[in-house]
């Protein structure tokens, strides 16, 4: 028995080292690169001593407003496809739809000087519409691109988005224009608030404010209401869902709504930070928040939030903690880089994410 036993043991040995060949090798090399790299620029850059730390608490709230709005778009896509399995690859475009027509709200009271006078009531007016924007053109693209082809499978789905991706750039492009539109840029907006000794300005504070209101909002949506329940049922097993009388096309169409409102909500947010709207302003960070989703697990809510938080933290320390260190000019502009980048060895390591092994193993 013990020589059996033995035995048994040498050959699972040689398997695995006979599994363990060049892309393992390879993998294992591209990892060591990428910590040399992060620890040779952290050891440069902080040997340089070139950055204070008022500069590193403003990288920090800076990344944390970012991360913020990645957060909430993210939720959207992990919520469409924990209940469809489809990539909502037009959902960054939702987000700017939102954001345009925000934009039209807030130039209107900039003009009056209501933006002035009443800023709360004006900002709130501004987010309910952005949000209603992006639920109705969430639920319209619901209704007439993906539902024809929820029992479709293949690459039809999938060039599906692709497509209503363009559409919707391409419809604000010619309705308004390919320049970029100002945002109002008031006085308040530029004022800083004292946290810990150093200035925050206020209109990173509000976003973050906003954000995690509608996080938590949307949290116990999620995981205290029957709708809710309803949700994560179909996301575990539609057709078992179905038998038990839950509706599931409502719960798809909540699920969409729910995603469009938190992309009105991060396309407001995103352009009172960057003061700017366009066509094409919802391509960029929908890819990042689609990268935030992968990176937190897609299907799981709670990876979501933490995983566009990180992202944004990241993607605005990292430029300056491991880039400038090894001397790359204007390690700033290289910050797309570094957010695309983890997501690479995100799939090429953690393919569930960093919350989305448990939920994997148990449809397993």
């Amino acid at each position: 028995m013990a020589e059996a036993s033995a035995a048994r043991s040498l050959l699972a040995n040689l398997h695995r080292r006979a599994r363990f060949g060049f892309v393992d090798v390879a993998l294992w090399g591209l990892r060591i690169a990428v910590v040399a790299v992060i620890a040779a620029g952290t050891a440069g850059t902080l040997i340089k001593g070139r950055y204070g730390v008022g500069d590193w608490f403003d990288f920090l709230t800076y990344g944390v407003t970012m991360g913020s709005v990645y957060a909430l778009i993210a939720l959207g896509y992990t919520m469409v496809y924990g209940v469809l399995r489809l990539i909502n690859f037009a959902h960054g475009d939702i987000m700017m739809t939102g954001a345009f027509s925000g934009y039209f709200l807030a130039a209107h009271f900039d003009q009056t000087g209501f933006l002035r006078r009443e800023p709360a009531l004006a900002m709130l007016a501004v987010l309910a519409l952005g949000v209603a924007t992006s639920t109705t053109v969430a639920l319209l693209t619901e209704r007439f691109a993906y539902r024809p082809f929820r029992r479709v499978r293949g690459l039809a789905p999938l060039i599906c988005a692709i497509g209503v991706s363009f559409f919707l750039e391409q419809s604000f492009r010619g309705a308004f224009g390919s320049g970029v539109h100002a945002y109002p840029d008031t006085k308040w907006q530029n004022e800083t608030v004292s946290v810990f000794g150093f200035g925050v300005p206020v209109v990173e504070i509000i976003v973050v404010a906003i954000a995690v209101a509608s996080m938590t909002v949307l949290y116990l949506i999620v995981q205290r209401t029957r709708m809710g329940a309803a949700m994560r049922a179909v996301s575990e097993d539609a057709e078992a869902a179905a038998m038990m009388g839950i509706d599931v096309d409502r719960v798809i169409v909540f699920t969409f709504a729910l995603g469009g409102a938190m992309a009105g909500v991060a396309g407001v947010c995103y352009a009172f930070v960057f003061k700017q709207v366009y066509f094409f302003m919802g391509f960029t960070p929908g890819v990042k928040a689609f990268g935030a989703a992968v990176l937190g697990g897609i299907g799981s809510v709670p990876g979501a939030m933490l995983a566009g938080l990180f992202l944004g933290v990241v993607e605005s320390v990292g430029p300056a903690l491991f880039l400038d260190g090894i001397g790359i000019p204007a390690p700033y502009q290289l910050r797309d880089l570094i957010a695309f980048t983890l997501l690479i060895m995100v799939l090429i390591f953690r393919p569930y994410g960093i919350m989305g092994e448990r939920m994997a193993r148990k449809r397993a």
